[in-house]
Parts: structure tokens; C-alpha cells; sequence
């Protein structure tokens, strides 16, 4: 009787172990589901600001109240970027490969955030002049 016992709970045991594997597998899934959804959804209504960001890269902006924030997406993913700073807010969709810009009022503290190929990119940084990103997985 004891062999049959532990015989059942061996047999309990492993069938238990991976459940919550593939549960934490299905919510990385749905994390990039749900990004990729953000981004086509986005997608449609985003208007680009390309043509500010090179005026400010090419001519003289050190005396525009704006700046010019650029990222450069290396990964294979799609990406939503989210600008947040007092009274701003923006979402860029950034495809895989491709570059995304925005304009936004210096001399201000902005948060960067967005997830990339399931993994989350956080960066809080004061922003004074124009810079760019590169991200990859």
C-alpha cells in the first residue's frame, strides 16, 4: 500500500508543477498580444512628426522651447513607446526595424516606457537637449 501512495502523489506532483509554467507563459503572450493590438490600434490614428523632428536635427533649435526624441527599434517585435512628463503624453508606435520621433517641451523630466519583444524598457531621464535610443532584444 505505501508503494501504491507514493506512486499516486509522484504521479500528482509533476502534473501540478507545470501548470503554472504555462500560465506564466500564456501572460507573456497575452503581454505581447496586447502590445502588438496597442500598436495596429495605434497605427491608425498616429500622425508622425517627421518633419519637425528634422527641422530641429538640421537647423540651428536652441532656442526652441521643443526637442526632438528619437528611437530606433533593432528587435523584431513591434513596439508602443509611452513620453510622460508634466503635462505631456504621447504614444509612438515603432515598428520592428523602423525609427520613431517625437517633439517634446524641454527642460522637463520625462518617463520612457514601453514593452519590447516581452521585455520592458523603463528609463526616467531630464531631457534638455535632443537625443536618440537604440533598443534590441
Amino acid at each position: 500500500m505505501s508503494s501504491c501512495g507514493t506512486s499516486t502523489q509522484n504521479t500528482r506532483q509533476p502534473v501540478r508543477r507545470p501548470v503554472p509554467s504555462a500560465s506564466n507563459t500564456g501572460t507573456k503572450n497575452s503581454s505581447a498580444t496586447q502590445t502588438e493590438r496597442e500598436y495596429q490600434t495605434l497605427l491608425k490614428t498616429y500622425k508622425p512628426e517627421t518633419a519637425e523632428v528634422l527641422n530641429s536635427l538640421l537647423n540651428d533649435s536652441s532656442n526652441s522651447p521643443t526637442v526632438s526624441v528619437s528611437v530606433e527599434n533593432k528587435s523584431n517585435c513591434n513596439m508602443v513607446l509611452t513620453i510622460s512628463g508634466k503635462n505631456y503624453f504621447k504614444k509612438i508606435p515603432i515598428g520592428a526595424n523602423k525609427i520613431g520621433s517625437a517633439m517634446i517641451p524641454k527642460n522637463q523630466n520625462y518617463n520612457l516606457s514601453g514593452m519590447l519583444c516581452n521585455s520592458v524598457y523603463e528609463k526616467t531621464k531630464y531631457v534638455t537637449n535632443s537625443f536618440s535610443i537604440k533598443l534590441s532584444n
